[in-house]
């Protein structure tokens, strides 16, 4: 009984040890990478359209450009891999403008078309908390949600 005891405390033990090592670390985003046709343009639309400033790329790989999305986090894009991407609106970027409005001017007058979540163009989408978003995307397709700030 002493046995069988002993090593059923040892079992829960040993469990509690195990369960704690899996939940000891933590995670930070880093980047997020997309793959782009032509690099250059999508260099071009994240600097001069989103006004992101393009940071060195440590990796030195040709076909690879780095942009700075504030806080220590990267956007990575990456013109080396050839295969075909699906794109949907629920796969987006996400930022938060303090100008939000400026943001929609600069979007009007450059000609890039933004709409609301359920795709209505030149709709600014009002979630129930009040804050403002638009939908609308870089030269690859892929989709960028931006937020007003409260």
């Amino acid at each position: 009984m002493k046995k069988t005891l002993f090593l059923l405390l040892t079992l829960v033990f040993t469990g509690s040890l195990w369960a704690q090592e899996t939940n000891s670390f933590s995670l930070t985003m880093d980047h997020a990478a997309l793959s782009v046709k032509d690099l250059d343009r999508s260099v071009d639309f994240y600097t001069n359209v989103l006004k992101l400033k393009e940071i060195t790329n440590l990796t030195r790989k040709e076909g690879i450009r780095w942009i700075s999305l504030g806080d220590g986090k990267e956007l990575h894009l990456v013109s080396t891999i050839k295969e075909p991407v699906t794109i949907n609106r629920a796969v987006h970027l996400a930022f938060k403008a303090v100008n939000f409005d400026e943001l929609v001017k600069v979007l009007e007058n450059l000609k890039i078309t933004y709409s609301d979540w359920p795709g209505t163009l030149d709709k600014i989408n009002v979630r129930a908390d009040g804050i403002k978003q638009i939908y609308f995307q870089d030269p690859d397709g892929y989709w960028i949600e931006v937020n007003s700030v409260k």
